[in-house]
This record gives C-alpha cells, sequence and structure tokens, in this order.
C-alpha cells in the first residue's frame, strides 16, 4: 500500500478494495510511528482527516468520485487551510489557525482527496536545506545525515518516507525541484500563474508557485489537474483552458530535441552527478530523441539576480508580520514601535532577518537604481536566453542540483555556498518557465541525483510526457529508502 502510486491507489479505491478510511488511517498510523524520525510533518489532525476520508467513501460510493478522490496527500504548510494550524515553519505563525482555505487546498477538497497533515519546511520557505524551520530541522529518509533540500524539504521527505503519496510545495527558487532531486522523487514547478497564489503565504510574489510532489511523473500529472485553475482572487493567476496534463503521457520521443546548455556542464558539477546525467541523456538518446548544444549566456547571472529581487519582495511581504492583527507578539513592550521591533525580533529567525535586511537595502533610497532596476533589466535578458534557445531545441535538460545531498550543518554557517544550491533552478523562476526534476540515479554516499527538466510556457503535457517515457524504460522512481 504505501509504495503504491496515486493512480495505483486510485485504482484500489474504484474497485473498493480498500475505503479511503482504512487507507487514510494506515498513513496515519505510519506518520505518528515515523515522523519523529524524519520531522517531516509539523501538525497532523487525525480527527480532521478521518472526517475528510469518510466524507469521500461517501462520494465513492454515490458514483462521484476523479481521480484522487480519497487519497490522502500532505499540504505544505505554506498553504492556509481552515481549521488548521498554518505556521510557515516560523515562530511569527506557531498560534495562527486559518480561518479560510487557500485556492489549492479548495481545489482538493472539491475532488475529495485528504489532508493527511502539514509539512516541514524553511521558514517562510527561506532555505535550500530544511534547517531554518522553527519546529526543526528535516531528515533525509535515504541518510539521516544529509539534508532533505529545502523549503519544501518536508514535503519532499514525507513522499520518499512513504509518509504520503503525494504532496504540495512552493517553488520560489528551486524550493520543489531541489529537494525532489535530493530525496530522490518527482516534482515540477508550473508556468508562473497556472496554480493559485490565493492563501499561499507569500515570500516573493513574482518568484512563488505552487506545485506538485509524488513519486512519478503520471502521479505530478495527476495533481497538475487538480491543483491548476484560474482564482479570480490571485491577480497574477492566468485564465486558460482546462488540459489533461496526463494526455500525452504515452506519446513516443523519436524527434525531440534535447537542449543542453554548455553553461550547466561546465565547472562546479561534481563528477558523481555528470555521470548519472550523462546516463540519463544516453537513455533520452535509446528512446528517440536527439541533443543539442544550446547557451544561456546570462545563466550565471542568476543567483545574484534572485538573491537581490526574492528579498526585496520579501522585505515587502513580510511587513505586515507586526505582532498586531495575528501571530506572534510580544509579552513586554514600552510603546508601539517598540512592539513592532521585539514582536519581529522574537518571531523571525535568524535566514528570514538576513533577506529582510537585504531586501530593504535593496530598495532603499540611493540603492534601487543601482541593484533592484538593474537586477530586473538582466532578469529580462535571462528570459531572451530562453527565448532563443527554444529556437533550436524543444526541451531543456541538465542537473537539478551541482551535488548529491549534502551533510546536516555543513552549509547551515556559510549562506553564500547555501545560496548556489540552487544555481540550476533559479533561472526557471525568474523567467516564469516551467521546470520539473526527476530521480535518475544515486552518487556520492548513495544518496539520489535529480535531472533537471525546464520546458516553454505552458508545455507542463509535453514535460511530464517526457519524464514519464523515461521512467518507462528506468526504476529510479520506483527505488524506496525504507
Amino acid at each position: 500500500m504505501f509504495n503504491a502510486s496515486l493512480k495505483q491507489l486510485s485504482d484500489q479505491l474504484a474497485e473498493k478494495k480498500i475505503s479511503s478510511t482504512e487507507l487514510t488511517t494506515e498513513f496515519l498510523k505510519r506518520i505518528k510511528q515515523l515522523n519523529s524520525e524524519y520531522n517531516a510533518f509539523i501538525t497532523v489532525n487525525e480527527e480532521m482527516s478521518l472526517d475528510q476520508a469518510r466524507s469521500a467513501d461517501q462520494m465513492i460510493a454515490a458514483g462521484q468520485a476523479s481521480a484522487l478522490t480519497g487519497i490522502p496527500i500532505a499540504q505544505k504548510d505554506i498553504f492556509c487551510a481552515k481549521g488548521w494550524l498554518t505556521t510557515c515553519g516560523s515562530k511569527m505563525l506557531s498560534n495562527f489557525v486559518s480561518p479560510y482555505d487557500a485556492g489549492v487546498i479548495e481545489r482538493f477538497n472539491q475532488v475529495g482527496a485528504i489532508n493527511i497533515g502539514k509539512t516541514n519546511m524553511d521558514e517562510f520557505a527561506m532555505g535550500s536545506s530544511n534547517e531554518t524551520s522553527y519546529y526543526g530541522l528535516v531528515k533525509n529518509p535515504w541518510d539521516l545525515s544529509a539534508v532533505p533540500g529545502g523549503s519544501s524539504g518536508g514535503a519532499a521527505s514525507a513522499v520518499a518516507a512513504r509518509l504520503a503519496p503525494g504532496a504540495t510545495g512552493t517553488d520560489t527558487g528551486g524550493s520543489i525541484r531541489q529537494p525532489a532531486a535530493l530525496c530522490g522523487i518527482s516534482g515540477i514547478k508550473p508556468t508562473y500563474g497556472l496554480v493559485s497564489r490565493y492563501g499561499m503565504i507569500a515570500f516573493a510574489s513574482s518568484l512563488d508557485q505552487g506545485g506538485p510532489m509524488a513519486r512519478s511523473a503520471e502521479d505530478l500529472a495527476l495533481m497538475l489537474n487538480v491543483m491548476v485553475g484560474f482564482d479570480p482572487r490571485d491577480s497574477t493567476s492566468l485564465q486558460r483552458k482546462v488540459e489533461d496534463y496526463a494526455r500525452d503521457l504515452q506519446k513516443p520521443l523519436s524527434g525531440l530535441r534535447i537542449g543542453l546548455p554548455k553553461e550547466y556542464f561546465a565547472e562546479g558539477m561534481s563528477k558523481d552527478v555528470e555521470c548519472a546525467i550523462e546516463k540519463a541523456l544516453d537513455e533520452y538518446r535509446k528512446l528517440g530523441a536527439e541533443t543539442v548544444e544550446i547557451s544561456l549566456p546570462n545563466a550565471s547571472l542568476s543567483i545574484p539576480v534572485y538573491y537581490v529581487l526574492a528579498p526585496a519582495e520579501a522585505s515587502s511581504n513580510l511587513s505586515r508580520f507586526d505582532g498586531v492583527r495575528y501571530g506572534h507578539r510580544a509579552k513586554s513592550y514600552s510603546d508601539l514601535g517598540d512592539m513592532y521591533r521585539k514582536s519581529r525580533a522574537e518571531g523571525f529567525g535568524p535566514e528570514v532577518k538576513r533577506r529582510i535586511l537585504i531586501g530593504t537595502y535593496v530598495l532603499s533610497h540611493g540603492y534601487y537604481d543601482a541593484y533592484y532596476i538593474k537586477a530586473q533589466k538582466l532578469r529580462r535578458l535571462i528570459a531572451q536566453d530562453f527565448t532563443q534557445a527554444y529556437q533550436q531545441c524543444d526541451i531543456i535538460m541538465g542537473p537539478t542540483t551541482p551535488t548529491v545531498a549534502f551533510n546536516l550543518g555543513e552549509k547551515s554557517g556559510d549562506p553564500i555556498q547555501m545560496y548556489l544550491s540552487d544555481i540550476y533552478t533559479s533561472a526557471a523562476n525568474l523567467t516564469g518557465l516551467p521546470a520539473m526534476s526527476i530521480p535518475v540515479g544515486f552518487g556520492n554516499k548513495n544518496r539520489p541525483i535529480g535531472l533537471h527538466i525546464i520546458g516553454n510556457y505552458f508545455m507542463e503535457a509535453q514535460m511530464l510526457n517526457v519524464a514519464h517515457q523515461y521512467q518507462q524504460v528506468t526504476d529510479w522512481h520506483l527505488k524506496s529508502p525504507v
């Protein structure tokens, strides 16, 4: 049961081989048994989950079920869920129970999926290792001494450890794809604007995007079919015709042109990652695809551009957490200004404070033009590189991360080294392009390696087809650490 895919679980529920109540109960037992080992979940509410499961069983009995009806899904604790503690991994929101559902949560509720719990994450999604959470660090199920990646590390750890068959994540600079790669699962960041950001606690509004995390591309397609849709409450939501993201899964890859950026295959990638990526590319050639060398000349600028723009937006977004309306408030203070200062100083962790300070600095008078405006101009150049590249190829591939998962605590004292973990992933957020990671092998210390697939705008179905065809001839996505 725990090693079954979303599709297999859906079939079992439809055939009445198991009920949603039984399935949910078993996953809740597993979380209770193992979560202390991984710290993947912040909040579990058995009563609410089982209430949803009983309702799902009624939907199935009435013939009103869809693909994910009755299936437990773990929700990243950045999505507001009515009646659930919603913390964003921060002391600042450690007492916040959401009075409403995020758009993503609503969509899962509408199809009868089960919220199995809220997953741990880097505080306010700021981190690449899931070590900044107020609720403690998350561990990688493949190696408990390794990081799971961040900021959606709890979601990745939960899926890899078979505590949930699927999970939601959010991706601002690689926070779905990087932990997916380091934990040996699949994850996709859709085109910016496809998934509602309503009720998704904001980090950097022009970069944030929700997406699914699961074992396989087929499972991602099923989850994406639920998550994608126009939401008038989100000003960045795109109104597009409804798609079936599983429609092209069986399409052959003959004639597919895979672009390999020479900048991604240069210095910086470890040998074990390089070897696994090359073997994956050989499989694609066997499947009928051809590889072409392309150039993304401004790719090296992605990290410095990202770490100007993202903190600037974070500085603005996090100004609302002031101890007045909700969230943490200091117990003692002399006046309103003192309350603001003490509440924020106590409520935010070191990484969040660091990014707020950077963001406030680059937006300040005298530095706005020198940093923020210049970064926006460079962002446009990076997007133009991809536009030109897609004239030569259909899809772009490379490593998701430069190395396998690093050890817990290894980079926590060096923010610059931590930031470089997103060197291959941040460009997709800056451009709004869809991108995903799938497992393609193991490297140093038997830790997982991910292949990064970047598609053109709104080409999620093609990307999932490309990933699925690879997963039909390999079994990396079936490997389990437990």
